[in-house]
């Protein structure tokens, strides 16, 4: 695997993207988009196995995270252009993912908060996309009403269905190394700030709008994947509130739900069943 990180001058930031490549030339193109409180370097095992099989990986450190953000003290600061700003570095990132493997299938796989940069994304750019992945995902629209528009989003309150816990961060997986890993990670574990999470609720109610669902293209291929005790997929209810919606557009939508699993899919217990039904799904898509 071959790593070429470059930074992405985009809307008024320098977006650093992880660049990950076969040894070979590419077949296709899955752009990843990380969650909240993280960022792009840790999704490493899963691009090894992604160009092990002849996909080229772009990640973006969004902004406010990992190596785009100038500081700790900018963690979890969006900047001026808020959550819409986030979605339009993503769109542009495409666009150069695209012009680099001009013709090969590009796939835009959303983890998380990602997920809700790619459900936004999709709405107006489905035509770009050979398919869309989304993992940790909820219906946003449906979480957006508890979230307190005063204050910056608290990443913590995810774990009171865990507690008594060992960490704060449980509810990420059962494999303890991989939690204590994101414990131990000065780049994770924090929220949006306010002005961040305020941009954040502003644009949730067009998520579960179905009149603006229904212009993702026709048959585009759809994959949800979620941890059934993950709290943002509510036992699945939201996920299956999801992938309804899309199937309603008249997407191609395969949902997958993992009993026992809990939010990061790619870093559980059950990680190398989570990769491979990925994997499977993502092939015939290749060149």
């Amino acid at each position: 695997m071959i790593d070429t990180p470059f930074a992405l001058p985009a809307h008024g930031v320098d977006v650093a993207v992880q660049v990950w490549l076969p040894e070979a030339e590419p077949s296709g193109v899955v752009v990843v988009a990380h969650g909240m409180g993280e960022h792009a370097r840790r999704y490493r095992r899963l691009a090894e196995a992604l160009t092990a099989d002849g996909w080229a990986v772009y990640a973006p450190d969004h902004r406010g995270h990992g190596r785009t953000a100038s500081g700790p003290g900018d963690l979890g600061d969006l900047g001026p252009e808020g959550w819409d700003g986030l979605v339009a570095d993503l769109a542009q990132l495409v666009e150069v993912a695209a012009k680099r493997h001009e013709g090969l299938a590009i796939v835009l796989l959303g983890h998380s908060m990602g997920s809700f940069a790619a459900q936004q994304y999709v709405l107006d750019h489905s035509d770009r996309l050979a398919a869309l992945v989304l993992t940790g995902t909820t219906a946003l629209d449906q979480v957006a009403g508890a979230l307190d528009p005063t204050q910056p989003a608290d990443l913590s309150a995810f774990n009171a269905p865990f507690e008594p816990a060992r960490t704060e961060s449980d509810w990420l997986s059962r494999d303890e190394a991989e939690v204590d890993l994101y414990v131990a990670d000065p780049l994770c574990g924090f929220g949006i700030d306010g002005p961040a999470t305020v941009s954040l609720i502003a644009a949730a109610p067009r998520l579960g709008d179905q009149a603006a669902i229904d212009a993702v293209r026709d048959g585009l291929p759809i994959y949800l994947a979620s941890g059934r005790e993950d709290p943002l997929a509510l036992g699945g209810m939201f996920v299956d509130m999801v992938a309804d919606r899309y199937r309603s557009a008249g997407a191609d939508v395969t949902e997958v739900l993992y009993e026992g699993a809990r939010h990061e899919l790619f870093n559980e217990t059950n990680r190398d069943e989570v990769t491979a039904a990925l994997l499977d799904w993502l092939r015939p898509l290749r060149r």
